[in-house]
């Protein structure tokens, strides 16, 4: 069974960056129906014993998905994305990275600026709701990317790409506190963004990406 990424911190312990009201609806309305969703539709095509990475790697074969490949693809990415996305936060966060990963993103962007400010610009730029990622392939190589929907890295790569940071450019992530202004709520993610937690899921993604092509 799919479960909900537990949280680490309150729901009121992002603020005032991120205020409790949206954290809860966010999570325990939002995530939770995706995840209710992917359940019911994995078991009813059989495939409720495969990890998610896998499904959704394979999605666009249409195998995995036999009875609703559609609504697989929209609950599986939004079970998926959340996860990952509710994961990367902390009330005590590291604001910056250290060690190879930050290696690694100085290589690739030039430095942590740089990248915070490619990203913003690609979760700013998303027309009408998606995300914008930052994610690594197998050898480690750092990427940028958006997407539409639900959809993500992972799936769009079938299994070469996977995403370790996400920002929810989705209405309902902001626009309680924020409003039209989705600008200041991506301002206000990297005040809350754990550097140390996506450095954790950069290493996870390499493991993971080797898993998923053996």
């Amino acid at each position: 069974m799919f479960e909900q990424i537990k949280l680490s911190y309150a729901f009121d312990a992002l603020e005032p960056h991120f205020d409790t009201l949206t954290m809860e609806t966010h999570y325990l309305k939002h995530h939770a129906a995706y995840t209710k969703n992917f359940n019911t539709l994995t078991k009813e095509a059989g495939i409720d014993n495969k990890p998610v990475e896998v499904i959704l790697a394979h999605w666009k074969n249409k195998s995995e998905g036999k009875s609703d490949a559609q609504g697989i693809r929209n609950n599986g990415g939004g079970y998926f994305n959340h996860n990952l996305f509710f994961g990367q936060f902390s009330d005590t966060p590291a604001h910056e990275p250290t060690g190879e990963f930050a290696n690694k993103i100085n290589a690739a962007f030039g430095s942590l600026d740089s990248l915070k400010e490619s990203l913003t610009k690609l979760a700013t730029g998303q027309f009408g709701s998606g995300w914008a990622w930052l994610s690594t392939d197998i050898s480690g190589n750092l990427s940028i990317s958006s997407s539409p929907n639900q959809d993500n890295p992972l799936l769009e790569s079938e299994g070469k790409i996977y995403p370790i940071l996400a920002i929810d450019v989705w209405e309902h992530a902001y626009y309680l506190k924020y409003k039209n202004l989705r600008a200041d709520y991506i301002k206000a993610f990297f005040e809350v963004l754990d550097w140390n937690k996506v450095a954790e899921n950069y290493d996870v993604a390499k493991d993971t990406l080797a898993n998923l092509q053996k």
